[in-house]
């Protein structure tokens, strides 16, 4: 229970590595703020962090519009009392296609989910962290954008987590005065549900042609990774064990990235 008396706040948390992150917070001890925008989703989460014996507090907002994220961060304080972990992971893949494919629509909703909803995330949750005098913050990036260049037609998708990892690395400086830690976890391949919202166009034109070795990823023989992979260094990074920790991205891929 290292995380009794602390609470989070986990966006994107009815699913994939959201979900399994607000379990593993819960059951070291934290209150978690449930937030995404699928409310059965986000109840299922709570009720089984609830019937471990845990406190979840499910948000229902949109992280791309300030009055949702506002309210949301008031009701969780004023419900637990405070605020000392923020985990943005809310995040979409977007659409794929070649640049002279992709329409300006397309671009904007990566953009406005990814980091304006990134952004968002952190503007109405530092007040309350300052006023705990500490925190830790943990942004969920990728592989894509931070350490590799080779998704076909994920321009978009890889701007935004590039700007993640700016993001994070520029905040590490200027929220150390006030002890809060800003950190990224940077993901490979891992089983979500993501790609089954993602949308690709015209693969092939934007593919750069590559024969990889046997197994993309090789630590797994290239099996993907599970979301309580990248949930367990969350973790590490919200408690006190990485507290001379910030700035920092994590890859959690398996090695793919090196391959790539």
């Amino acid at each position: 229970m290292e995380m009794a008396n602390k609470v989070a706040l986990v966006t994107g948390a009815g699913s994939g590595i959201g979900k399994a992150c607000a379990l593993m917070l819960a059951k070291e001890g934290a209150a978690v703020g449930v937030l995404g925008h699928t409310e059965d989703e986000l109840l299922q989460t709570c009720e089984e962090i609830q019937n471990g014996g845990g406190k979840a507090l499910a948000l229902i907002a949109d992280t791309t519009d300030e009055d949702d994220m506002r309210v949301a961060v008031s009701k969780l304080v004023e419900t637990f009392g405070g605020l000392d972990i923020v985990v943005a992971n809310a995040g979409i893949n977007g659409v794929w296609a070649p640049i002279d494919d992709l329409k300006p629509d397309e671009w904007d909703k990566t953009i406005a989910v990814n980091l304006r909803g990134t952004y968002l995330t952190l503007h109405v949750t530092v007040p309350p962290l300052k006023a705990r005098q500490g925190g830790s913050i943990i942004v969920v990036s990728s592989i894509n954008g931070t350490r590799t260049f080779t998704t076909p037609g994920a321009t978009a998708y890889s701007a935004t987590k590039a700007g993640q990892l700016a993001m994070v690395q520029q905040l590490a400086l200027e929220l150390g005065k006030h002890k809060i830690r800003v950190n990224a976890v940077c993901p490979g391949a891992i089983e979500t549900s993501i790609n089954a919202n993602t949308s690709s166009r015209n693969e092939a034109e934007a593919e750069v042609p590559v024969v990889w070795p046997k197994g993309e990823i090789p630590i797994s023989d290239g099996k993907a990774g599970r979301s309580e992979d990248v949930a367990e260094a969350i973790v590490f990074l919200a408690s006190g064990r990485s507290h001379h920790i910030t700035g920092t991205p994590i890859w959690i891929d398996g090695g793919q990235g090196l391959l790539r």
